[in-house]
């Protein structure tokens, strides 16, 4: 436990530096970290390899583990993007003089160090260390033991390149993948200034109630889409298979689908093909496993399969009789991650939009588009589902605090 203590000492010590380091050596570091991971994909990929032949090759989640070629080029063009955003760090953001002559500057600066822990993803790993050296942050990882081959290669790359471009390799340090190491990050409160999380609900909240280290969360994602009875069918039809099929291993895809009782027999036997098709596991109420009777991969269900987060090729359907009840069931059963309603009746969209307390809500489109890259934000950290700094793909912007500067002649109060 002294070598991790040490290890994230070094990595305090470092981000001292970086606080005003040249925003041109830290882009052309970016830029030369990304040329490298393409450089070095084979071995990446290599790695990755070695992490998922020790996985259940039937488990959906290993899509969140698994690196291709695309994928890496993928991650690199997303490192490119990053380096080109504005640097969020320097920025004034509000400026007087007092009537005793002080000239007060507020400024956006950095948060310091930040630590991250994760589970699978190693795509988090470069995309972590790119928004943290790009908003001149250091940053401290603590990723899952089934990507540490993949996460270890990772952080070769970025070290060789920070080196290469004179800038400290303590600026990205990886912890050992052994979990009794977290005890020694939610300790750390003199070294490491906020916490993140990003994984299952179960890590966050062990995350939540067990580091002194401020916490900003990551949330898990249980998404609704809502079908209301003025519902183009065609349409939330092409919205639900996206929101559930696209990716269903990420926390932005949809986990149960409410559909006015109205249309519930027309647009349930319109979803079917297209569900079938993908395989789609259908945990139905009482009602739609009534219209449901003849769908191959249905069964009845729980009270707890409504607020699971399935991330796999499972979804559960509610009838509902309209929209007070999708939205007491929303309220009841949302992580606050991203909401939809499908319907061509504005009133009705502009009112789901406003009374559903969640960080992303959608009107006519797949709850897939919360992304700190579809945004336009670059590469992100995840997507925060609290209220307070950070809330929504948690980029760039989000990875910096306020100092105020006072410069006098001499006034004493």
């Amino acid at each position: 436990m002294n070598s991790v203590l040490s290890l994230i000492v070094k990595t305090h010590k470092a981000s001292i530096k970086l606080r005003s380091m040249n925003n041109d050596q830290i882009q052309n570091m970016l830029l030369a970290l990304a040329n490298a991971l393409e450089k070095n994909r084979s071995r990446i990929l290599e790695a990755n390899a070695k992490d998922l032949s020790k996985q259940d090759p039937g488990n959906p989640r290993n899509d969140r583990l698994m690196l291709n070629e695309q994928r890496v080029i993928n991650i690199a063009n997303a490192i490119r993007n990053v380096s080109q955003l504005p640097d969020p760090c320097g920025k004034v953001l509000e400026k007087r003089t007092l009537h005793n002559g002080l000239q007060l500057e507020k400024i956006a600066v950095p948060l310091g160090v930040v630590g991250a822990i994760y589970e699978s993803r190693p795509n988090v790993t470069f995309d972590i260390a790119a928004l943290c050296l790009r908003s001149h942050n250091a940053c401290v990882l603590k990723g899952s033991i089934d990507a540490h081959e993949t996460n270890k290669i990772a952080v070769d790359i970025i070290k060789q390149a920070l080196k290469e471009n004179n800038m400290n390799e303590d600026l990205v340090t990886l912890l050992p993948p052994e979990r009794e190491v977290v005890q020694e990050l939610f300790t750390a409160t003199k070294y490491v200034d906020v916490l993140i999380p990003r994984g299952s609900d179960g890590l966050i909240q062990y995350v939540r109630k067990n580091s002194l280290v401020p916490v900003i969360e990551t949330g898990a994602g249980v998404c609704h889409v809502y079908v209301e009875k003025e519902a183009d069918l065609k349409k939330a039809v092409d919205i639900v298979v996206n929101a559930k099929v696209s990716r269903p291993s990420v926390c932005n895809a949809a986990d149960a689908i409410l559909v006015d009782r109205t249309i519930a027999k027309d647009f349930l036997t319109q979803l079917q093909p297209a569900f079938n098709k993908n395989n789609v596991e259908i945990f139905a109420d009482a009602s739609a496993y009534d219209l449901l009777k003849d769908y191959p991969h249905l069964q009845k269900a729980s009270p707890e399969d409504f607020g699971r987060e399935f991330l796999s090729l499972k979804c559960a359907i509610k009838v509902v009789d309209d929209i007070d009840e999708a939205l007491e069931h929303i309220s009841e059963y949302s992580t606050k991650h991203s909401e939809a309603i499908v319907s061509e009746n504005k009133e009705q969209c502009e009112r789901f939009l406003q009374e559903v307390d969640a960080a992303a809500v959608y009107s006519n489109a797949s709850t897939r588009f919360t992304d700190g890259e579809e945004f336009g934000l670059g590469a992100e950290i995840g997507i925060s589902t609290q209220k307070l700094h950070a809330r929504g793909p948690f980029a760039l912007e989000k990875l910096v605090t306020e100092k105020w500067v006072i410069r006098g002649e001499g006034q004493v109060r």
